[in-house]
């Protein structure tokens, strides 16, 4: 199982980074552990049992702040607010214990064979499980389910449930509502993990503490944004996000017709899949190497040079012309698309070599080289860098699209910074998607493997410090723009830093 680093896939900084991190991955226990601390708080304090807690705290949304304060100020308005009486106002002893009518079937029984909640309205035990586990059928609204009589107000406490449920699906179901509650009264403060099928929950704390970092990596290694839910995108801001992501639902029927599964081959025209991670491409017909994002000729610094990565605008005569500005409106959009999600399917590719790597090619390796797998964890390394920055430069080509067009310097600036960041990318990766296989597949001399070992620690650090170049800039908001021109045009002339 693979884990990448929210600092970016800077492996050396995990520690660190664990130690400062401002939340707390929350397991079920941890959670049920929180609630028992409350409940036993709310009963000691209040002087009251601990079903009587649970209801308030229940009542008042996992509060104990709350509760206490309600409760002090007016404990009768607040007995009679969430149910608690003090005195059932149906009374059982003037009956004949073997002659109790219970209220929903209407038969007689024993009064052992009846139960009552605080009011005393009395209902026989078949009854009261058909009536709970219907309740808890519906939904989380059984944690504070109403005595059956209509008119009554009292409230059916957690110690009748375990007391009539025996079905242990009713059981688990009413637990898990009872342990979803807590978190989902915390506001901000606790949430769940959005991945489908996750449990865990994210105990935020105070937040970023100040910051704008609110980027959370669960234990189901599930990494999201704390504060929009949506994929884990910093540097870009939540609006940014939310923007790009309608503009992709509402471009939708666009795309799937501009973009295809396949490309033709600039040399040859045969129709081309993408089966690899990285973005060069070689033609199994023609061995025609070219780029497969801009189709061009791929040469050694093409990302930088060619300027693959950056938009181009078209050269109109008549820019009232509807439908000229409409296509250029899609082109533009359709070239930062495709590289997003270009981006994000070389990202999914990754993870899954990665898993690869750990679950069968390290001890390949281990093997052939004679080395401890302690010794190979740089392949990891690296291969935890290709996904975050990945991710990273996924999200840079949102940022670009939403870029005004008219701020033209901040524009050269981000693209010179995204073009160094793509070309490190493109070289790690292709260096660990390509030539990593010859050492798994043979047993090649160990000269040969430390010249390769040298050459991708040397990619993965070169990699880093573009990607911090690129992510710093981006969460300053390019303020960097004018020292970044001024040290190209007239370096005598700036101001030390």
């Amino acid at each position: 199982m693979y884990r990448t680093d929210l600092d970016y896939g800077f492996a050396e900084e995990t520690s660190k980074r664990s130690q400062m991190s401002p939340y707390v991955v929350l397991k079920e226990e941890e959670i049920r552990k929180h609630q028992r601390d409350d409940i036993e708080h709310v009963s000691t304090v209040l002087s009251i049992s601990q079903v009587e807690a649970i209801v308030l705290l229940l009542h008042y949304q996992w509060s104990v702040s709350k509760v206490q304060d309600e409760w002090f100020t007016d404990e009768e308005r607040v007995r009679k607010s969430v149910g608690l009486l003090k005195e059932p106002v149906a009374d059982l002893d003037g009956k004949e214990v073997n002659n109790i009518e219970c209220g929903i079937c209407f038969e007689s029984y024993l009064q052992k064979e009846i139960a009552t909640v605080s009011c005393g309205h009395p209902y026989c035990k078949s009854c009261w499980t058909g009536y709970v586990a219907s309740k808890i059928n519906d939904g989380p609204g059984c944690l504070l389910v109403k005595c059956p009589e209509p008119s009554c107000s009292a409230v059916v406490g957690q110690d009748m449930v375990h007391k009539v449920i025996s079905k242990e699906e009713d059981r688990e179901k009413y637990h898990s509502y009872f342990c979803r509650s807590y978190v989902e009264a915390s506001g901000k403060k606790i949430k769940w993990c959005p991945s489908p099928g996750c449990e865990y929950a994210i105990d935020f704390g105070s937040g970023s503490e100040g910051g704008e970092n609110y980027d959370v990596s669960c234990l189901c290694s599930y990494e999201f944004c704390w504060n929009c839910s949506e994929d884990a995108h910093r540097p870009v801001d939540c609006d940014t996000v939310s923007k790009w992501i309608l503009k992709n639902s509402d471009e939708s029927e666009n795309t799937n017709w501009i973009l295809a599964n396949t490309k033709p081959c600039p040399s040859c025209n045969r129709q081309i899949e993408k089966n690899q991670g990285c973005n060069h491409m070689s033609c199994s017909i023609c061995r025609a190497q070219f780029c497969w994002l801009c189709l061009r000729e791929y040469k050694d610094g093409h990302y930088f040079h060619q300027s693959c990565h950056q938009y181009k605008a078209m050269n109109v005569v008549a820019d009232d012309d509807k439908r000229i500005m409409a296509k250029r409106a899609i082109e533009r959009y359709t070239h930062y698309y495709e590289r997003w999600a270009s981006n994000q399917s070389s990202r999914l590719k990754a993870m899954e070599d990665l898993e690869k790597l750990q679950s069968v090619q390290l001890k390949e390796l281990s093997d052939k080289q004679r080395t401890p797998e302690t010794q190979l964890q740089f392949t990891v390394e690296a291969w935890l860098q290709i996904i975050e920055c990945r991710r990273v430069l996924k999200w840079t080509y949102s940022y670009g699209y939403y870029l005004p067009q008219q701020e033209t310097v901040k524009k050269s600036f981000f693209e010179y910074l995204q073009g160094e960041a793509e070309t490190g990318l493109e070289r790690l990766h292709r260096c660990a998607e390509m030539e990593l296989k010859p050492f798994v597949n043979e047993a090649k001399a160990p000269p040969e493997f430390n010249d390769f070992r040298k050459k991708i620690i040397g990619l993965t650090k070169v990699t880093k410090t573009y990607f911090e170049n690129l992510v710093k800039a981006l969460e300053n908001g390019l303020a960097d723009v004018e020292t970044h021109l001024c040290h190209q045009v007239k370096p005598s002339l700036c101001t030390p830093i």
